[in-house]
C-alpha cells in the first residue's frame, strides 16, 4: 500500500470516531453501489500562524505528487483556503482552510496564539500531524469565549488537527444519480442537514452542487469538565461537466461557506 494511501485511511479511521453517522451512511450507500463509495474530497483546518499554516498540513500530500489548484477567500467567516489535486484521479482532492487570526479580537489573537504555541514543533513535521488531534489544554469557558467570535476558532480548539469532513462523490454512485435523491435518502432514514443557504448549495451553473449532515455531537474532554459539542460531518458533492467536457474540479465559495456551518454549535 502505497504511503499516500496509509495516510489517507488513518485520517478515515479518525474521522470515524468522531462521526459515527458517517459509517452509517457510508454503509448504506456501500451496500446499493457495490461496495464502491468515491470519496470526492477531504476537508481540514488551521490558523495562518507560521507554526500551522496550510503549506505545513499540505506537505505530506505535496510530498505525495499533489499540487496546488486553487485558492479562496471567506471574508465574513475570516477564513482563506486552497485546495490540491492528484494526478490519480482515485485520491481525493484536499481543501484546507486557516483562520486569519489577526483579523480577529486581540483576546481571541491571544488565545489562539498561546494554544497554538503549545504545539511541539516537531509535531508539525509528522506526516500525521494532520490528524493527531489537540496539542494544548483548555477549559470549557474558553472554548465559549471563541464560539462568541468564531466557530471555527472554537472547533479547532477543541478537537484539534483532524479531518472537519469527507465527501461522497455523487457522481460515481449507480443508486442515485441526483443530490436531491441523496438527501431525501438520507432525511429518510433520519438524518439531520445542513438547511443554511438550502438543502442544496449551489447549482449545476457553478458546476457543484453540496449538500451535508450536521456535526455529530461529540463529548469533548476540557480541563475541568467533558461536553457533548458538534464534531465532524458528511459532506455530498455532485460536479457538472465544463464546457471543455471535464467536470469542474474546483469549489465555489459562497457554497463553501454554508457547509462551515454544518459544525456551528446548536
Amino acid at each position: 500500500m502505497r504511503k499516500i494511501d496509509q495516510l489517507m485511511n488513518a485520517m478515515w479511521q479518525d474521522y470515524l470516531n468522531l462521526n459515527p453517522d458517517a459509517q452509517k451512511i457510508y454503509q448504506l450507500f456501500s451496500d446499493q453501489n457495490d461496495g464502491q463509495v468515491i470519496n470526492d474530497h477531504i476537508a481540514l483546518r488551521t490558523f495562518n500562524l507560521p507554526k500551522v499554516t496550510i503549506n505545513k498540513l499540505a506537505k505530506p500530500f505535496i510530498d505525495a505528487g499533489y499540487q496546488a489548484a486553487d485558492e479562496y477567500e471567506f471574508k465574513e467567516k475570516k477564513l482563506y483556503a486552497k485546495h490540491f489535486q492528484h494526478e490519480d484521479p482515485n485520491l481525493p482532492k484536499i481543501f484546507i482552510s486557516e483562520l486569519l487570526v489577526e483579523q480577529l479580537s486581540q483576546e481571541t489573537c491571544a488565545i489562539i496564539e498561546y494554544l497554538v504555541e503549545q504545539i511541539p514543533a516537531d509535531a508539525v513535521t509528522t506526516d500525521n500531524f494532520c490528524f493527531s488531534g489537540r496539542h494544548w489544554n483548555t477549559d470549557y469557558a474558553t472554548y465559549q469565549q471563541l464560539l462568541a467570535e468564531s466557530e471555527y476558532a472554537a472547533w479547532m480548539s477543541a478537537f484539534g488537527y483532524r479531518p472537519n469532513h469527507f465527501t461522497v462523490y455523487i457522481n460515481a454512485l449507480k443508486s442515485h444519480q441526483t443530490l436531491e435523491a441523496v438527501n431525501q435518502f438520507l432525511l429518510d432514514q433520519g438524518f439531520e442537514l445542513n438547511t443554511s443557504g438550502g438543502l442544496i448549495k449551489g447549482s449545476p451553473e457553478v458546476y457543484l452542487e453540496q449538500s451535508a449532515t450536521l456535526a455529530n455531537k461529540t463529548a469533548v474532554q476540557f480541563n475541568d469538565q467533558t461536553v457533548a459539542i458538534p464534531s465532524c460531518f458528511y459532506e455530498f458533492a455532485r460536479r457538472y461537466p465544463l464546457p471543455s467536457g471535464k467536470f469542474y474540479p474546483g469549489f465555489v465559495a459562497q457554497s463553501a461557506d454554508k457547509i462551515f456551518e454544518s459544525t456551528d454549535a446548536r
